[in-house]
């Protein structure tokens, strides 16, 4: 993989990291957000993330190997973000479905992209593994209470926000150095 190309995948990682970090903070810090609020925050949110997965899976198309993950990835979160953008006034049930639902396949798209992605480094994957597990986990126990507890619901997506986000800063940090190693040795 080219220099340019993990340099400019290191900046949108962190991007990414840090909207992710912001959202998990509104959403632990303000529980009792309503449902309209907390539709429009999430739906900003995945529409970032999914323009972000499908700028880095275009970018990544015959460098990295889940080029094409990342292009799925990319189109069911800007697919959700458009629904919910669409329907502002989705039933809570419908919200937390499809909440489950992404952060399900998130965590299986990113579990098996540490494993089959070669152009990682080990940190790399390890950290893009950890990811993958909390959001696998978060979408399970969402999906495994769909309509008991708002607030519970609420900081249960705000925790894996603030878990996610700081993992892809911190996978954003390793990517920058490995960039500069790269571009140093040269």
């Amino acid at each position: 993989m080219d220099k340019a190309h993990l340099k400019d995948l290191w900046w949108g990682t962190a991007l990414r990291g840090i909207i992710t970090l912001l959202f998990g903070i509104a959403a632990v810090f303000w529980p009792g957000l309503t449902l309209v609020t907390l539709v429009y925050l999430f739906s900003a949110y995945i529409l970032v993330s999914g323009v972000f997965e499908l700028i880095a899976g275009i970018g990544s198309a015959g460098k990295a190997t889940r080029w094409y993950l990342r292009i799925v990835m990319g189109i069911l979160e800007l697919g959700v973000g458009i629904y919910l953008i669409r329907h502002i006034h989705v039933a809570f049930t419908t919200f937390i479905l499809l909440i489950g639902f992404i952060l399900i396949i998130r965590g299986i798209i990113d579990g098996v992209s540490a494993f089959i992605d070669d152009t990682m480094t080990a940190v790399q994957k390890t950290i893009t593994f950890v990811v993958g597990v909390v959001a696998l986990v978060a979408g399970i126990v969402i999906l495994g209470q769909p309509s008991k507890n708002g607030v519970a619901f609420v900081w249960i997506l705000g925790v894996f926000a603030l878990v996610a986000g700081t993992l892809n800063i911190a996978l954003a940090i390793d990517m920058k150095h490995y960039v500069d190693d790269v571009t140093s040795k040269k």
